[in-house]
């Protein structure tokens, strides 16, 4: 009997937990499901925190390049009766300013020197060119410890606490047919031309221009090309037709940069990006194609109706560059202030972390996202340069 009690007790310990479970908490199930879900939500959390993380600190470290900021030609156009214009050392309207541009971890701003096709019509580009330099000079003088010129890939360093500012030209207009004015823009700091802006002009037949008049380059524009070889300028080849972009990989001897175009696979019939055959061309001249921004540029209207864009899709254009012709090909310009629209996740300078936790995502690795976003451009400018050494 005492044999037939204690089994009695071992079966109801054993089979009662179950059987109260069953009665008491038909839910259970369900409810284990919601914790799951959950758990996966929370891990997914982690996931992105962790991409989130990983891009900051990489901004922070790496080398960031950008090709083409067009603040200066906002600057110029702030200016009032007594020369004034917005404070860019600290928050400000503008894409750019010192702040945001530090916490989004760049430290190389291409600034440009723009001059619109109209100052070529009224002669008045050169003049126009040197106020500009001007406006950026002042800043620097007034703020050493923020701002420093650089002239050479050689004097770039990884000091994230000043802004190495380059200079860039968009649109030859100011060389107003002086070779001579090529150098002479290289020693104050001018280390590329865009060869032609949104009209033709003495140098290029532009891809905006209706009215191709050199079918190409100018006579002129080949011996631009030559000298610009010669003078260790690089050549930029966004904003030219077609035909001009073709001519000028015949005739340079150095890599090129489209300085801020994006991919014409993603917005067909835009001439002002690139072709899939255009970019296999720049691939083979060992250049280079710094992305553009704009939505404009990275999207079709027909597939997007009120351009809103994102991250990723500035990531898709990087992704093609590097799946037709690899990653050593592709880098940054962002078009910020020159541009209207932008992708939401890119709106101004503090948002490269942005683009690097997106291509962390779709399994960039830190060297690659090295070349990206400063090394691929180094490259080019440093063979550049090279060549036109004795």
């Amino acid at each position: 009997m005492t044999i037939i009690k204690f089994f009695t007790l071992i079966s109801f310990l054993l089979i009662s937990p179950l059987t109260f479970s069953e009665s008491q908490d038909k839910n259970y199930q369900a409810r284990l499901q919601d914790v799951m879900k959950a758990r996966k939500l929370m891990d997914k959390k982690r996931e992105r925190d962790k991409f989130k993380d990983l891009a900051q600190d990489l901004a922070q470290e790496i080398l960031i390049i950008d090709t083409h900021l067009d603040t200066p030609i906002q600057l110029y156009m702030q200016q009032d009766k007594n020369g004034s214009y917005e404070d860019i050392t600290k928050a400000s309207s503008l894409h750019f300013d010192y702040d945001r541009a530090v916490s989004g971890g760049l430290n190389v701003p291409f600034f440009v020197i723009f001059t619109p096709p109209s100052a070529e019509e009224k002669g008045t580009a050169f003049e126009m060119a040197e106020e500009l330099i001007q406006i950026l000079e002042d800043i620097m003088d007034k703020n050493p410890n923020k701002f420093r010129l650089v002239k050479s890939p050689e004097e770039i360093t990884n000091n994230k606490g000043v802004m190495q500012v380059v200079y860039g030209m968009e649109n030859g207009a100011p060389i107003e047919s002086k070779l001579s004015n090529i150098k002479l823009f290289s020693d104050m700091g001018i280390n590329y031309i865009t060869l032609a802006h949104s009209k033709s002009n003495h140098i290029s037949d532009s891809s905006y221009d209706e009215n191709k008049n050199w079918g190409g380059l100018s006579p002129f524009g080949r011996k631009v090309v030559a000298e610009m070889n010669k003078q260790g300028v690089m050549i930029d080849i966004s904003h030219v037709s077609d035909a001009a972009f073709y001519e000028v990989l015949r005739l340079t001897k150095t890599p090129v940069i489209a300085s801020h175009s994006s991919l014409r696979h993603f917005v067909p019939g835009f001439e002002r990006n690139v072709s899939d055959d255009m970019l296999r061309e720049l691939a083979k001249n060992e250049g280079v194609i710094q992305i553009c921004f704009g939505s404009e540029f990275i999207a079709e209207k027909k597939k997007y109706p009120k351009l809103i864009v994102t991250v990723q899709d500035v990531a898709d254009h990087i992704d093609r560059v590097k799946n037709l012709v690899g990653v050593d090909h592709v880098g940054i310009g962002s078009d910020y202030d020159g541009w209207r629209n932008f992708p939401v996740g890119l709106e101004d300078t503090s948002t490269y972390p942005n683009l690097i936790e997106e291509l962390l995502k779709r399994n960039y690795t830190r060297e690659e996202i090295k070349k990206i976003f400063g090394g691929n451009l180094l490259r080019v400018w440093r063979a550049v340069e090279n060549f036109s050494k004795p």
